[in-house]
């Protein structure tokens, strides 16, 4: 009889110890490793959009995926969803179970991004036609009958970059240098990173066609000290600017911008008014950044879905003419530019929205016309 009523306390005490856990709350996922089962945050019943986002790396990138994040938060603030952000971390391993997973919860609204989980996000979206699946950026064309997916005209955006930079290096701001070299760190030698390059080494042609354009790629998209190590290497070299297309690893660059007190073009996101509070001096050398509205596009989407609205199964290219892409148009890009180099730049841009300039992307190129366009700018 004892034991018998010890069982019973043990299960009550287990019961109460469950319930005491239940996640009610919205705050993003502290799991950055992954190892945490995603069950544990199952939505909590509340009335209205359930919506859920997969970052499949971890967030604090400043960039690709912390804007994500950020559109996450708009439909939570502007729709009164129901939200819940997961990170996935980088064992590619544990990404289809997680999707598996989740898409069998009761979610409404699945959403995820980038082109190598499109292919299992697709899988993911066909084992479970009842709910709506958004992949917020992929260059894969092919998409589920019930997932929308979001590309970014980023050989474009690269391009207005790559003008900036040319502009930059030979506008006597302080500590550049009369070498007409500008510079390149991307995350990995890919085509979708080689599409920034090629739109950014366009458009310093474009500007200046004697530019040269020192090139890296970390191999990593998560490793700060490389892209450090790398950008070194570049400035020391005379490299007065680098873009950062390397995602975490691009913060690097910016660690080593204020160490030789160079400059410095982001990605993504406005990653100057992301640093400006926390460290002000490497913010004030991001003369400005190449952005993905992936914030706005995440929002729009979910909201076109809340109103009946959106056209599933396809994929749809964001430019400028769709208010997909854009440089960051700060204070600092503002106090480094000339009001006479900013014009400049608006010309650029205008022209590009016109479709008066025809910017190649490395998504249709073959490897060896890449390298040709790399080697021909070789510092």
């Amino acid at each position: 009889m004892k034991k018998m009523t010890l069982v019973i306390i043990l299960l009550f005490t287990f019961v109460l110890s469950a319930c005491g856990n239940t996640n009610n709350n919205n705050a993003p996922s502290a799991s950055a490793s992954g190892s945490e089962s995603p069950s544990a945050s199952e939505p909590s019943g509340a009335k209205g959009l359930k919506v859920v986002l997969l970052i499949p790396g971890t967030l604090g990138d400043k960039s690709f995926f912390d804007a994500a994040n950020r559109g996450l938060q708009l439909v939570k603030e502007k729709l009164g969803a129901t939200t819940k952000v997961i990170e996935m971390g980088t064992d590619k391993t544990k990404w289809e179970p997680t999707y598996t997973d989740i898409a069998s919860q009761d979610w409404d609204i699945v959403i995820s991004g980038g082109s190598e989980i499109s292919e299992v996000f697709n899988a993911t979206a066909e084992a479970h036609p009842e709910k709506k699946f958004i992949n917020y950026d992929t260059d894969v064309e092919e998409t589920a009958s019930n997932v929308y997916a979001m590309t970014y005209a980023t050989n474009e955006v690269s391009f207005l970059s790559g003008a900036v930079a040319a502009l930059a290096t030979s506008s006597g701001l302080p500590n550049t240098n009369p070498d007409k070299v500008i510079g390149f760190l991307g995350g990995m030698d890919i085509p979708g990173i080689n599409a920034f390059l090629v739109g950014y080494i366009e458009g310093a042609k474009y500007v200046d066609p004697d530019i040269k354009v020192a090139i890296s790629y970390a191999g990593d998209f998560a490793n700060p000290a490389k892209g450090k190590e790398l950008s070194l290497i570049q400035y020391n070299s005379g490299a007065d600017v680098i873009f950062n297309v390397a995602g975490g690893t691009g913060l690097g660059v910016f660690d080593a911008a204020k160490e030789k007190k160079k400059y410095a073009i982001g990605v993504d996101s406005d990653q100057a008014m992301l640093l400006k509070d926390t460290d002000s001096e490497k913010a004030n050398l991001i003369i400005t950044s190449a952005i993905k509205k992936i914030d706005q596009a995440i929002y729009n989407s979910v909201q076109k879905i809340q109103d009946g609205t959106l056209e599933m199964g396809k994929r749809q290219v964001m430019g400028f003419n769709e208010d997909g892409v854009g440089i960051a148009d700060n204070e600092i890009y503002k106090s480094l530019l000339s009001d006479e180099l900013r014009a400049k730049v608006d010309e650029v841009k205008q022209k590009l929205v016109n479709k008066e300039i025809k910017v190649d992307n490395a998504m249709g190129m073959e490897t060896s016309e890449v390298d040709k366009l790399r080697n021909s700018v070789k510092p």
